[in-house]
């Protein structure tokens, strides 16, 4: 008989804390959303997961800033198609986010020139 009446307790004790968990959980959302840090957060990881910064790509592709930007594609022709042969796709995908990378870098410096 204890051993139900204890079995009991235990259900309904933790019954209760799932429902006080879910509604803190909806709470700390609803908050999150009228401060609109949730999508803020949401941007910075998307923003954080992508980027590379420019010294990353002239370190993958070993060029200096000084080089031009047929230095750059000479680059990444050779090293995207040494690992297409015998590489891993990872470092493919590196060399190429890097070329992208500088591709950008370059393409805002001649317009900033014209």
């Amino acid at each position: 008989m204890a051993a139900r009446i204890i079995a009991q307790l235990i259900v309904m004790g933790s019954g209760m804390m799932v429902r006080a968990v879910a509604q803190a959980y909806r709470q700390a959302l609803a908050n999150a959303s009228k401060t609109g840090a949730a999508q803020e957060v949401a941007q910075n990881i998307k923003r954080a997961g992508k980027t590379m910064t420019e010294t990353e790509a002239r370190q993958i592709l070993g060029v200096a800033e000084k080089s031009t930007w047929e230095e750059v594609l000479q680059k990444y022709d050779n090293l995207f198609e040494q690992n297409a042969k015998n590489g891993s796709f990872y470092l493919q995908s590196k060399v190429h986010r890097a070329k992208e990378c500088l591709e950008s870098v370059y393409q805002s410096k001649t317009e900033g020139a014209n």
